[in-house]
């Protein structure tokens, strides 16, 4: 019997968390959990430690962190740790196979980068670590002979599509993209959209930010930015269709004229089960397309007017090609989407913040990931103070 695969899951409370621990469920002799963390949500975290028996345990929230230890939440044979130091201590001494790295945001970067360092195998779906530092990372997975394995189901898409290919067949990809929650409403009535109906997607079960994301398409926008890293493509080369069903994940289209496309139906099990696996295939948990039965498939343009995020990537992706456009439009999102969250702007100021981020004259002849962590830190504290007209 092949020797069970060790996982750390960072991240292990969220919507990539949760599906992950259905197939860990499923296949139990094929994995084995070392090490999970989560933000602040400690019950949930107990709960995976206590059924998984998992040895470390971090929360990177120090108060919820702190709670737990005075209440003895977590018992033998787990041990707790607090914050991103935790995790990363935790990466450089746990023995791991692979790193399933879930965390949301640009937080999950150095974890990223830790995990390579290790050698470890990186099932990604934080993709703001690519988006911001992604020549570093890919530049690390090279020295290190680390694999990053791509858990977003667009760009696992691609990856599968890729498959005995070379990057000189390609003319180009398009991510396909559901429109999120509000595809369907009235343009002139979204600056009045809510955080609660901008959270309502039609297709996907995802967490707060990266549902409203999907609303934006910000999410897309990073996506782009983030399939220019791990596939090294140019901003002409990347493309993205509206797709309602979110049964087709990408599209490749080769130089001769035919294009390639990968279907499942719209759950991140598949991704996540082709990364655990890779280069194997295992039956999956969940059936697979019943083409017995009738089904329609749409696509059409993304409308800029409605998803003014989308088009800022692409200005983000011409920037330069040094990381620097990716870090300022994440950043930019990121304390957009806070401030929306938190009703200190409407929905529709979330791309006029972004925009002004990008309309500031930042440059440097040495870009390092130093550059860009500080430059990230700067673009969110000017994305705070951003006053509206």
């Amino acid at each position: 019997m092949a020797q069970a695969k060790k996982i750390i899951l960072l991240g292990a409370t969220g919507s990539i968390g949760t599906s992950t621990l259905k197939l860990l469920r499923a296949y139990p002799n094929d994995f084995q959990l070392v090490a999970v963390s989560a933000h602040k949500n400690a019950d949930a975290l107990q709960s995976i430690c206590q059924e998984f028996q998992v040895p470390t345990a971090i929360l990177t929230d120090e108060t919820a962190y702190l709670k737990a230890q005075s209440e003895s939440r977590f018992q033998s044979p787990t041990q707790l740790h607090c914050g991103f130091e935790g995790i990363d201590e935790c990466l450089k001494r746990q023995s791991a196979d692979m790193a399933i790295i879930a965390i949301v945001g640009a937080c999950g970067l150095q974890p990223t980068l830790t995990a390579i360092e290790q050698g470890m195998d990186i099932a990604l779906a934080n993709k703001e670590s690519l988006v911001l530092g992604g020549s570093f990372l890919l530049d690390a997975a090279r020295n290190h002979q680390a694999r990053i394995l791509p858990i977003d189901s667009e760009h696992n898409a691609i990856f599968q599509c890729l498959e005995g290919y070379t990057k000189k067949q390609i003319a180009s990809i398009t991510l396909t993209a559901s429109g999120g929650a509000l595809r369907n409403h009235p343009i002139g009535h979204l600056k009045n959209i809510s955080p609660e109906e901008a959270c309502q997607h039609p297709n996907w079960s995802m967490g707060r930010k990266i549902t409203i994301d999907s609303s934006t398409m910000a999410n897309k926008g990073l996506e782009l930015i983030e399939a220019r890293w791990l596939f090294d493509l140019s901003p002409e080369q990347l493309k993205v269709v509206i797709h309602p069903q979110s049964i087709v994940h990408s599209f490749v289209h080769w130089i001769d004229g035919s294009t390639l496309a990968q279907l499942s139906p719209p759950s991140m099990s598949f991704a996540i089960q082709h990364c655990l696996y890779y280069p194997d295939k295992k039956p999956s948990i969940q059936k697979g397309l019943d083409f017995e039965k009738a089904m329609q498939l749409e696509f059409s343009p993304p409308d800029f007017n409605r998803y003014p995020c989308l088009e800022l990537a692409y200005e983000a992706l011409k920037l330069n090609s040094n990381g620097i456009g990716g870090a300022i439009f994440n950043a930019a999102n990121e304390v957009a989407v806070e401030r929306f969250i938190a009703e200190d702007i409407a929905f529709t100021d979330i791309p006029k913040l972004i925009e002004q981020a990008l309309s500031e004259p930042y440059g440097s002849d040495s870009i390092s990931l130093e550059y860009l962590k500080n430059l990230d830190a700067e673009i969110r504290l000017k994305t705070k103070a951003y006053k509206l007209n």
